[in-house]
């Protein structure tokens, strides 16, 4: 197969904000979601958490990210930084 053959892989991409940095070149990121409830069908808003990787330290907790998919690069980090889309409030 040649490049112009293969298939595009497009990564899943979440957005979220960042609710821990304390680890070093690793940030927490929680994604909210809407999911109706299995037999009432009431809209209830759900939380995902998902580790990711920061080379340069540079988000704080509050900062609204763009997280990738990416190959594993530890136990428990599954995605990049691809951007901070707004700074958190001080």
């Amino acid at each position: 197969m040649t490049e112009a053959e293969q298939p595009t892989v497009r990564k899943t991409q979440k957005v979220g904000r960042v609710v821990s940095d304390k680890a070093d070149k690793t940030i927490v990121v929680a994604v909210d979601y809407l999911k109706p409830h299995p037999l009432y069908r009431k809209i209830i808003r759900k939380t995902s958490k998902f580790h990711a990787h920061d080379e340069e330290n540079t988000c704080k907790v509050g900062d609204v990210v763009r997280i990738e998919e990416t190959r594993p690069l530890s136990r428990l980090k599954r995605w990049r930084l691809v951007e901070i889309m707004q700074r958190g409030e001080e």
